[in-house]
């Protein structure tokens, strides 16, 4: 699959128990990540992870030299698997993204990572408007609850809401079951 890659984006410490921004879903979503990292090796998918590191004088997580901005101890990158630091949502802002997507021909993402109404959000919506496929693997993505006008949405509603949004025009939004299952009828043609 020459023009496929897994994009991960930030499956750092800092969103699991114990960090500086824990997420709700964070150990489920890391759990399907992990299943399509291994199909995606296994198959020799391009395999690309995204790191975040904050550099805003007000952050309070994803501090740079620090344990929870390390990738999550389960996704060890392979030698050849680039991990593209970053230190904006969007994937492709001032990162060497597209320029690795660009020389190796790839012209389909499977996307997964945190947090679904940040980084992965901004990530889609840039990479369709570079023209990317774009599936998104939902249950293989984390997020929190926020606040807005005195109110709590619920990280469910929050993660329901953006998929939602999503699926309406910039990705695929599929579980990783399903995401499987293409790229199993993908390395079969």
């Amino acid at each position: 699959m020459k023009n496929t890659a897994l994009l991960l984006i930030d499956l750092q410490n800092d969103y699991f128990p114990g960090g500086r921004m824990e997420l709700s879903g964070a150990e489920e979503a890391l759990i399907n990540a992990e299943k399509l990292l291994n199909y995606a090796r296994e198959k020799g998918v391009y395999v690309i992870f995204m790191q975040h590191f904050a550099v805003q004088p007000e952050a309070t997580f994803f501090l740079p030299d620090t344990a929870g901005a390390q990738l999550h101890e389960s996704l060890v990158p392979f030698e050849h698997e680039p991990v593209l630091k970053k230190n904006y949502p969007n994937s492709f802002r001032e990162t060497g993204l597209e320029d690795y997507l660009l020389l190796n021909s790839i012209s389909q993402l499977f996307i997964c990572g945190m947090m679904s109404h940040m980084c992965v959000d901004a990530t889609v919506r840039a990479a369709f408007d570079k023209d990317y496929s774009c599936i998104l693997a939902h249950d293989s993505c984390a997020t929190r609850s926020l606040q807005f006008l005195n109110q709590t949405v619920d990280a469910k509603d929050v993660q329901t809401a953006f998929m939602a949004a999503l699926s309406a025009r910039y990705a695929q939004v599929l579980n990783t079951s399903e995401c499987l299952e293409i790229l199993d009828k993908q390395d079969r043609k």
